[in-house]
């Protein structure tokens, strides 16, 4: 009995040292990672190992023992539940008299949003540069040169603006018109004020380019479109500090580029931020075609009419370098966000306006490889994530889904 009850505590000795062991381990690998940064690989060509393949739920019995879990597989049963409960809350659509106020003014909606919520509704994107390493690619290209500066830019003529024909006179998925031009100089730059052109209802900064542009002298440029507060922005901004990276963001909403410029770690040496509707095909931006390495396309193309997103990839498509990338997530047909929607909130289908006159749709894998093939674009990446979220406090399970693309601009051809 002696030698039992030894050998059961040298047992339970050796396991409390390899655990203490593990924690360790655990703890000197915490903070190795916090002292040298994001650590991800540096290009991703299919489905990414973190965070997407972290936690599968293998036992149904343990599911409400984390809050979220990867790659959660649907019945057939579970479809068909979700595919009738799209068809119910869609039965009842807007009317079509009325439909054309959210699109009109989507401004308005968009910036009360921004007003009433700051940058408080939406955390920082911290997870970009696990799920998105084409953002630090630079670093496995070596690229590197002095820092981009904010260099000379002008402004195009109010009258050429107004003469350029604007075949969708009638979309307003813009942002509301100021009542006059203005030019303001920044830090060297001559900046376009904003321009309305009678009956077209929209504004957009327009540019002439003469020898520079903001960030000309950067070797690696990322752009983000619809970047609300800044939630990506600077989460980017503060993890590229080498010289030769620019960033540029815009958004429609004017109160949400003044929440970005105002932010403590904004700085036009690094980034410069725009007002800017991507839906406004004779709009130009602040930097040449062809400029671009990365076009970051989160969350936002869901907000956008689906008859205009196209023209809407079509355009950014233009702006990546032969060989850059762009990098699209965003919401996927049944996630909760739309089986959760009522009656009479749908304005066509799988496309419906929330409580405050935001709009949402929500994609398949078929419609976005359409889109961004459409544009000429080469797929690297298109999945479809599934999750599920759980409430542990509530004992209440919850089917996320998002997607998640990678579409490349093929590479110029040399002449024969």
């Amino acid at each position: 009995m002696r030698h039992l009850s030894q050998t059961k505590g040298e047992d339970c000795q050796k396991m409390k040292l390899k655990s203490h062991c593990t924690f360790f381990h655990a703890l000197s690998s915490i903070a190795w990672k916090r002292k040298t940064g994001p650590q991800c690989r540096l290009w991703s060509s299919d489905r990414p190992t973190a965070p997407l393949g972290a936690r599968i739920l293998t036992d149904p019995k343990k599911v409400f023992e984390h809050n979220m879990w990867d790659h959660v597989q649907w019945s057939h049963q579970e479809k068909e539940d979700a595919r009738k409960k799209a068809i119910e809350n869609s039965c009842v659509q807007i009317p079509l008299e009325e439909r054309d106020t959210y699109d009109k003014e989507a401004v308005k909606y968009w910036d009360e949003f921004y007003r009433t919520h700051q940058n408080k509704f939406f955390k920082d994107r911290n997870w970009l540069f696990f799920e998105f390493p084409e953002l630090l690619s630079h670093r496995r290209e070596g690229l590197g040169v002095e820092e981009g500066q904010c260099n000379v830019a002008v402004p195009a003529s109010r009258s050429n603006l107004c003469n350029s024909k604007d075949p969708r006179p009638e979309q307003s998925e813009g942002f509301s018109a100021h009542s006059s031009p203005h030019t303001e100089h920044r830090g060297g730059v001559i900046y376009g004020g904003v321009s309305s052109c009678g009956g077209s209802g929209r504004n957009s900064e327009t540019w002439k380019y003469v020898d520079t542009f903001p960030g000309s002298e950067a070797a690696f440029r990322i752009f983000e479109v619809g970047c609300g507060a800044g939630n990506s922005v600077f989460p980017i901004v503060n993890a590229l500090k080498e010289k030769g990276v620019f960033l540029y963001c815009c958004d429609f909403s004017p109160q949400a580029v003044e929440l970005v410029k105002t932010h403590q770690n904004y700085s036009p040496v690094r980034c410069h931020a725009f007002v800017h509707d991507v839906c406004e095909e004779a709009s130009t931006f602040p930097f040449p075609d062809e400029s671009l390495d990365i076009v970051l396309l989160v969350f936002v193309l869901s907000a956008i009419h689906p008859e205009r997103m196209q023209g809407v990839v079509n355009r950014l498509a233009q702006l990546l370098k032969p060989g850059g990338t762009l990098l699209f997530r965003d919401y996927g047909r049944y996630d909760l966000s739309q089986l959760r929607f009522k009656r009479g909130r749908c304005l066509s289908e799988n496309f419906y306006v929330r409580g405050d006159g935001t709009c949402v749709y929500f994609f398949t894998k078929v419609e976005v490889h359409n889109l961004f093939s459409n544009a000429g674009l080469n797929e690297i990446q298109n999945l479809e994530d599934r999750r599920l979220q759980v409430n542990r406090g509530k004992g209440v399970v919850m089917r996320r889904v998002w997607m998640q693309s990678k579409y490349q601009k093929p590479l110029a051809r040399s002449d024969p």
